[in-house]
Parts: structure tokens; C-alpha cells; sequence
């Protein structure tokens, strides 16, 4: 068995609060019996316009973000997988939205770019992540101990083609800031067709909450079996919410019914 987790939070414009924390959370999940820990999209800030994570957009292997991580990952000895932070990206006033993983003992072993932009408009509310992100190109994957590990982010969630191009996998891993009318409407069933359809745990990470810049964020962060069910989730709120990864129950559902086995295309 391998215990994972999932970080919930309700990150503010102020990198320094987020930070503090995240140091905190993860501190509960290590001690919880995590082994890797997952943290959810734009953790280290939420800005009051989308811009506002343009400033603090890192270069690779540098900055208090990155800083922050790897100590975490070495102080507890976890796989760290880093919800999404602002990288700096070949296009001026825009980033990539990075998930960063780190192995126990803090090293940086993994990266991926989020490859597909949110884009919602429904009245009053309306998104466009194309605004101020650069969209990634390589589907992102790392090995551990237990098996393969899929990187996805939030809006990929949509898209199956993505993780079926990660090959098997045991873990899917999904840092997210789903808004509440569609998080309320798609998060869950689609987090468990995921799990179900590629026959792996799926981690999802969430941010939760009222934000100070007026957002609301569907959290719901949970961790799904390869059966779909779910067997934890923290509704709202900061918070941890951990499970267990059972190999033998992971070999078991694809062997009573070998889908990976009979794909056609």
C-alpha cells in the first residue's frame, strides 16, 4: 500500500501567505503517512486580475516558489507534485502554467506545461486563460515507485485523448482551480470517467473556496479509485485529504476486465 494526498487550498494574492500555508499542509499530509503529495493549480497565487502572476513567474531551477518545494520534498521525504506555478515563457507578458514534481530527496525529476487554456463565458463570468498563459506541448509523465505517474491540470480534465497518450499509468495526478458552476456541474463524473476509463487512481487537487479576488473555486479535491469510486474528498476549504493506492486492487480490476487489453485504436 502507498498512501498519497491531496492539498486543498484557498490561495490568495499575497505569494508569501501561500507559501506559509503549503508549508503547513503538506507538514499534516507527511505526517498523515503520505508518501507523495499533491498540490493544487495556481497554489502560490491567485491574483486579484490574471495578470498578476506574470511578476512572479520563475525561470527553471530558480526562485522562492521552486525554493520552497524541493525543501518540503527533501524535509519530508515525499514525491511532491507541485500544482501549477508561473514559469517564465518565450512570449512577453505571459507565462506557463507548470507543474513541477520533486522527488524525496528534492530533486526536481519532472515538469509539465498545461497544454489545454480554460476558456468559459456564461453571463457575467467569464474566463480566458489564453490572455496570460502559454500552452504546453509535451504530455507529462514520471515513474515511482509504486508505477507510472500522469501529469494533467484542471481544463485537460476534458480531454481523454491527453491520458491516454501517457500509456498506463497507476496514478493520474489533477491540481485544478475548477470554477464552482462548473465544478458543480462536470468535476466529479469527469474525474471518475478518468479513473475508470484508464482503469488508475485518479489524485485531484483543488483550490476551494471564496478567494479575496472575488472567485469562487468548486474544491472537492478526492482521490478515485480504478473502479471510480471515491473513497475521500474534502468539499471546501483549506485542508488534506489522503487515500491509499492498493496494487493488488489496481491489478485486479484490470485483469476482471482487461479494457486496456482490447483497445482497437
Amino acid at each position: 500500500m502507498t498512501t498519497v494526498a491531496a492539498i486543498q487550498m484557498v490561495s490568495t494574492p499575497e505569494v508569501g501567505e501561500n507559501l506559509a500555508t503549503v508549508r503547513r499542509l503538506v507538514a499534516e499530509a507527511a505526517g498523515r503517512g503520505a508518501t507523495l503529495v499533491a498540490l493544487p493549480e495556481y497554489w502560490p497565487i491567485m491574483g486579484m486580475s490574471d495578470a498578476d502572476k506574470v511578476a512572479h513567474a520563475e525561470q527553471p531551477g530558480s526562485g522562492p516558489i521552486q525554493n520552497c518545494m524541493a525543501a518540503l520534498a527533501r524535509e519530508h521525504g515525499i514525491w511532491l507534485v507541485g500544482g501549477t506555478l508561473p514559469m517564465v515563457s518565450p512570449e512577453a507578458g505571459k507565462v506557463l502554467n507548470t507543474t513541477l514534481v520533486y522527488d524525496p530527496q528534492g530533486q526536481m525529476m519532472s515538469r509539465y506545461d498545461k497544454i489545454h487554456l480554460f476558456g468559459f463565458n456564461k453571463g457575467a463570468e467569464s474566463y480566458d486563460e489564453a490572455r496570460t498563459i502559454v500552452p504546453g506541448e509535451t504530455v507529462g509523465v514520471f515513474d515511482a515507485s509504486f508505477g507510472r505517474v500522469g501529469l494533467s491540470v484542471c481544463y485537460d480534465l476534458r480531454f481523454p485523448e491527453l491520458y491516454r497518450a501517457m500509456g498506463e499509468c497507476a496514478l493520474i495526478i489533477v491540481p485544478a482551480a475548477f470554477t464552482h458552476t462548473t465544478g458543480r456541474a462536470h468535476w466529479e463524473v469527469l474525474l471518475r470517467a478518468r479513473a475508470i476509463e484508464n482503469q488508475c487512481y485518479v489524485l485531484a487537487a483543488a483550490q476551494g473556496g471564496m478567494h479575496v479576488n472575488g472567485r469562487r473555486t468548486y474544491g472537492h479535491s478526492m482521490l478515485v479509485d480504478p473502479w471510480g469510486e471515491v473513497k475521500a474528498v474534502l468539499p471546501e476549504g483549506e485542508g488534506v485529504v489522503a487515500g491509499e493506492l492498493d496494487a493488488a486492487y489496481l491489478a485486479g480490476v484490470r485483469e476482471s476486465l482487461p479494457v486496456l487489453r482490447h483497445r482497437k485504436m
